[in-house]
């Protein structure tokens, strides 16, 4: 067997398994750690298809920032657990069909896939050359500069507002 297909398995089952304890996962906090470690898998999954600067942008910007903010939001309202709700007569149905429709999706994929014409190569080296990550980059921060900073501005105006209505609910309590 090939090394980056036993790789590709075993990083299969480990995002599978995260996302598993990410839905049924009755704390929030062990939710989004579960979320987190599906974004790292990702992430290495990324590596194996050659792509190193998209890799490192989603544990950066999904695992870092993004589930920063998630926790932040989650500790801060207090929400880590969740109560027990009762469902909807129409949800267990539409959840099996959905799985389902994956399920045949998925065989169908396979299945189409396997024929032995069907080659897979890696992309061009000289895509995820320094150049042309250096070229990206000065793009980014010097035409999109403007609209990285705004985004952030709005991120922290987000947060600042969550805090201040979650300290007005308190004080109202108290």
């Amino acid at each position: 067997m090939n090394s980056e297909l036993i790789v590709f398995l075993v990083l299969s089952l480990v995002a599978v398994a995260a996302a598993l304890g990410m839905v049924f996962s009755r704390n929030a906090v062990y939710s989004a750690l579960f979320l987190v470690l599906n974004f790292i898998t990702v992430a290495v999954f990324y590596l194996l298809l050659g792509a190193p600067f998209i890799a490192m942008s989603q544990i950066t910007v999904y695992a870092g920032a993004i589930m920063v903010l998630f926790l932040f939001v989650i500790m801060l309202l207090g929400a880590e657990s969740l109560a027990p709700t009762a469902s909807l007569p129409w949800q267990k149905p539409m959840a099996f069909t959905l799985a389902a429709i994956l399920v045949v999706e998925s065989l169908y994929l396979l299945i189409s896939r396997a024929k032995p014409d069907v080659v897979v190569t890696a992309p061009d080296i000289a895509v995820n050359s320094m150049d042309n990550l250096r070229e990206m980059a000065m793009t980014m921060f010097n035409q999109f500069l403007l609209p990285f900073e705004v985004t952030s501005i709005l991120l922290l105006v987000a947060m600042v507002g969550a805090i201040v209505l979650t300290n007005r609910e308190k004080a109202g309590r108290k």
